[in-house]
């Protein structure tokens, strides 16, 4: 990776949507040299996907909070496979594997406290290999990259 492939990426993170001679364009890089650089970062993985950022709030999912969990290891099922299995859930937005008290954090993205507050007491404290949780909502979101 390069300066010209961080140039690139830089600027779809930001405008993923330009076509591919607006982003020439704007880079003072030639076209097929961005189309080739694209498509060669997204074969090798450092470009995941393209995709967007909605306005959470428009469609109905304005309330955000961060769950911890702590895990069992007497619940028959290993803490990777936990995460995976929670990952699983539409409304968990983002799990992290983290280091201590806690072993994971949950991003959610929910309609309403009622529908966190089913999803942490129904779903996610029901699981197996869950010991405890404790959840953290949010007042005002002053920045967000995704």
């Amino acid at each position: 990776m390069d300066d010209k492939d961080r140039r690139i990426i830089t600027y779809l993170m930001d405008k993923g949507r330009d076509k591919i001679s607006d982003i020439s364009r704007a880079l003072d890089i030639p076209r097929v040299t961005v189309y080739e650089r694209i498509k060669t970062m997204q074969n090798q993985g450092l470009i995941k996907k393209f995709t967007i950022i909605p306005d959470y709030t428009a469609i109905g999912l304005p309330l955000i909070a961060f769950v911890y969990v702590q895990f069992d290891p007497a619940g028959g099922i290993s803490e990777r496979d936990l995460a995976t299995r929670i990952s699983n859930i539409p409304t968990v937005r983002e799990v992290h594997i983290i280091t201590g008290e806690w072993d994971l954090l949950l991003k959610v993205r929910a309609e309403s406290m009622e529908t966190l507050g089913t999803l942490v007491l129904d779903r996610l404290r029901e699981m197996k290999g869950i010991l405890k949780t404790q959840t953290l909502t949010v007042f005002k979101t002053v920045k967000e990259d995704s």
